[in-house]
């Protein structure tokens, strides 16, 4: 049976991946990000929105109208500008930028959310991903605060609104991932990802199969966490 999917953040990165390593060629997928993405398909549907912006939840809705949406994946996360360096100094971190990092990461997955959940009740078997992060996890080592806050806030949405889902039967799913191998398109393999990285990054293809597992559990289910550190990460 063909699927609908909704892919949050599919210009580049995990959210390309997704798009060119989950759907069949049977399925339709709407994919939603401010840049144009390098897709060109009729099952391939592209949102153009800005999730910093209050009207990007209008936007999405005004699109999909009543279409059914078997898998929802937010694909999303903007970080501090000197993130993940010693230059990092949360002193430092504008107002502006926290806020916009709460709007985009927080307030709008729980907007869009809240939005497609009709859609998602026409689904079968529906699914709802947030990719998380092991910045969201207890006694992490990274200095990231607002980051951090907003990784363990994707946890809280999905625990809180399990509750809500549980009498539909759809699942949500936070996927805590630790650092990506990107700059590797799944065109390249595995073995070599792991060669050139030193087994410090996770391969995307190791993303996809996790991703694949939880779409292929039936609606008796529900697959509330799956943390994946790389294997080398001392962060968690």
């Amino acid at each position: 049976m063909a699927k609908n999917f909704l892919v949050y953040g599919v210009s580049k990165g995990l959210g390309k991946a997704l798009v060119e390593g989950i759907p069949s060629k049977q399925d339709t997928l709407y994919g939603v990000s401010r840049s144009c993405p390098p897709f060109v398909s009729d099952r391939f549907h592209w949102i153009q929105t800005d999730l910093s912006e209050a009207n990007s939840v209008e936007v999405v809705k005004q699109s999909l109208q009543d279409v059914p949406i078997d898998c929802l994946i937010y694909n999303v996360g903007i970080w501090e500008k000197h993130a993940f360096s010693d230059e990092y100094h949360f002193e430092t971190t504008t107002d502006t930028e926290i806020l916009t990092m709460i709007q985009t990461n927080i307030s709008a997955c729980i907007l869009h959310l809240k939005a497609m959940l009709p859609n998602l009740r026409r689904g079968t078997n529906s699914k709802i991903i947030l990719i998380g992060s092991t910045w969201g996890l207890d006694n992490h080592n990274g200095h990231e605060v607002a980051f951090s806050a907003s990784k363990y806030a994707l946890r809280g949405i999905a625990q809180s609104l399990r509750e809500t889902l549980r009498q539909d039967q759809i699942g949500i799913s936070v996927l805590n991932l630790g650092y990506l191998a990107t700059e590797y398109p799944l065109s390249v393999p595995v073995d070599e990802v792991i060669s050139h990285t030193e087994g410090t990054l996770i391969p995307l293809q190791d993303v996809l199969n996790a991703v694949k597992f939880i779409l292929s559990t039936s609606h008796a289910s529900c697959v509330k966490e799956i943390t994946m550190p790389a294997m080398l990460d001392k962060n968690v």
